[in-house]
């Protein structure tokens, strides 16, 4: 079934679903696509992450927002077109704030999926290069519309514009 429902997220936190509901998504060793983005930090997902490591190496700062940086790593396989990927990512393909801190920003929690509002309610729908690129998609039973809140943290709701298209 594909269309749009409306799902409670959190009490009182409804998304509106634009995705083909039966959409699995696991993540999986060594894919990396996810990492290849420089990070958008809100407000509270930079306090987060001073709390666990030094702000002095990963942050960037462009047109009034805080990104994680992206840079050169030496595995090829990990890297974007233009051979950089996401500041944390280490050498085994692996998230070193996730696998250290079982933590990462929101902006990493939400892929695949995407975000936009539209009269004042946010809206999901599958990143349209995740087809391609990501691997986790319909590999797994994890269905996408039953673990929204693992993909879409509540700070999400308190923002003026969690709209994600912004990149670094």
């Amino acid at each position: 079934m594909s269309g749009h429902s409306r799902v409670e997220v959190y009490p009182g936190c409804e998304a509106i679903v634009e995705f083909d509901e039966s959409l699995t998504f696991e993540c999986v060793s060594e894919c990396t696509w996810c990492c290849q983005h420089g990070v958008l930090l809100y407000g509270e997902d930079l306090r987060e992450l001073a709390a666990r490591e030094s702000l002095d190496g990963p942050l960037k700062q462009l047109k009034g927002h805080d990104f994680i940086r992206r840079e050169s790593k030496d595995r090829d396989e990990f890297v974007d077109v233009d051979d950089q990927a996401c500041y944390f990512l280490n050498d085994e393909g692996l998230c070193s704030l996730h696998a250290e801190h079982d933590w990462k920003p929101t902006r990493c929690s939400v892929f695949p999926l995407e975000i936009h509002v539209e009269d004042g309610e946010i809206h999901v729908s599958i990143r349209e290069k995740a087809h391609q690129h990501c691997d986790g998609l319909d590999v797994s039973e994890r269905k996408v519309v039953d673990h929204l809140d693992a993909f879409l943290p509540k700070l999400l709701w308190e923002l003026d514009d969690p709209t994600s298209r912004i990149e670094l």
